[in-house]
C-alpha cells in the first residue's frame, strides 16, 4: 500500500514537472517566434508610413501617417511589375525544376560504390569550391562563346549546378537503401527508370530542402541580370525594383542639386515597399514546403 502511495506520487511530481517544463518551453518558442516575425511585421508597418514620419520617428511596429505612396510609385506601371513578377516565376520555376533534377541524378551517380571513377568525376566538382575562372572569363565565356546576352538562359545556367547543394543531396541519395537498387537490377529495372522510379520517389525532403534553397537563389537574384539583360521587358523582379530604387535615388539627387525639397518624397518607406513585393510570394509558398524542409534539414545535419 506504501509502495503504491509512493509510486503515484513519484507518478504527480513527475506529471507536474512535465507540465512546467512545457510551459517553459511554450512561452520561450513562442517569444523567439515573435522575435523572427517582428522584422517583417515592421517591414510591413514601414512601408505603409509617410516618409515623414520614418525619417523623424524611426520604426514601428504600427503604421505612422498611414499611406500607400510608396506602393503607388512602384504599381505606377502594373503591367511592368505583373511582367517582372512572370519573367522571374518563370526562371525560377525552370531553373529549380532543371537544378534539381541534374543534381539528383548526379548525385545518385557520385554515390553508388559500383561506378568506377565516380571519385575522379567528383574531384572535378570539389575543385570549383576552391578555384573558379572568376567574372571576367564566366562573363566572356557566356557573351562570346555561348551567345547568351539578353537570353533567359544567362539567368537559368549560373544557378543551376552548386557543388554545396550537391554534396547535401549526396546524403539525402546515401540514405536509399542498396537493396532496393540491387532489386531493381534483378527484376530488370535500368538505370534511369531505377533513378526516376525508385531513388527519386524516396528523395521528397531532400528535394524540397535544395529545391527551396534554389527557387530563393534564383527569386532574390538581380546581378545577373544587371550582366547579361539589355532589354526591359526581360527584367526580372529583383533587378526592376533595383532599377526602379536607383532612379528614385538619382531623382532625389538632382532635385536636392537644384534647391527642390524632397522630404516627402518615398526613400525608405520605398524600399520597405519592395521588400514586401519581393519577398510576399516566396514566404507563401514556403508552408507547401515545410514539413519535408524540416525533416531535410534533420537528416542532412545528421548524415552530413
Amino acid at each position: 500500500m506504501a509502495t503504491a502511495t509512493v509510486e503515484r506520487s513519484n507518478k504527480i511530481k513527475l506529471t507536474s514537472s512535465r507540465i512546467v517544463f512545457n510551459i517553459i518551453s511554450y512561452v520561450f518558442i513562442t517569444l523567439l517566434a515573435a522575435l523572427c516575425v517582428l522584422p517583417f511585421v515592421m517591414l510591413i508597418s514601414g512601408s505603409f508610413s509617410s516618409e515623414q514620419a520614418i525619417r523623424f520617428n524611426g520604426y514601428s511596429i504600427l503604421p505612422q501617417e498611414f499611406t500607400t505612396e510608396a506602393y503607388g510609385v512602384i504599381f505606377k506601371s502594373p503591367e511592368k511589375v505583373l511582367r517582372a513578377y512572370g519573367v522571374t516565376i518563370f526562371i525560377t520555376a525552370v531553373g529549380t525544376i532543371l537544378g534539381l533534377f541534374l543534381l539528383t541524378m548526379t548525385a545518385y551517380v557520385i554515390s553508388r560504390q559500383d561506378f568506377k571513377y565516380r571519385n575522379k568525376i567528383s574531384f572535378f566538382f570539389y575543385f570549383t569550391t576552391l578555384f573558379n575562372g572568376g567574372m571576367i572569363s564566366t562573363y566572356i565565356f557566356y557573351i562570346q562563346y555561348l551567345h547568351l546576352k539578353d537570353n533567359f538562359l544567362a539567368l537559368i545556367l549560373p544557378g543551376i549546378m552548386n557543388v554545396f547543394y550537391l554534396l547535401i543531396m549526396r546524403s539525402f541519395v546515401n540514405t536509399v537503401p542498396t537493396a532496393l537498387i540491387e532489386s531493381a537490377k534483378i527484376d530488370g529495372a535500368g538505370e534511369f527508370r531505377i533513378f526516376v522510379q525508385i531513388v527519386l520517389p524516396l528523395l521528397k525532403s531532400g528535394l524540397a530542402t535544395i529545391g527551396l534553397f534554389m527557387a530563393l537563389g534564383y527569386w532574390n537574384d538581380w546581378y545577373n541580370a544587371m550582366l547579361y539583360m539589355n532589354t526591359e521587358t526581360k527584367f526580372p523582379l529583383q533587378y526592376m525594383l533595383y532599377n526602379m530604387l536607383q532612379k528614385q535615388q538619382a531623382l532625389a539627387a538632382i532635385a536636392s542639386q537644384v534647391g527642390i525639397k524632397v522630404e516627402n518624397l518615398p526613400s525608405n518607406s520605398l524600399k520597405l515597399a519592395m521588400a514586401v513585393v519581393a519577398t510576399g510570394p516566396i514566404i507563401l509558398f514556403y508552408p507547401f514546403v515545410q514539413k519535408y524542409f524540416v525533416k531535410g534539414i534533420t537528416i542532412g545535419s545528421v548524415k552530413g
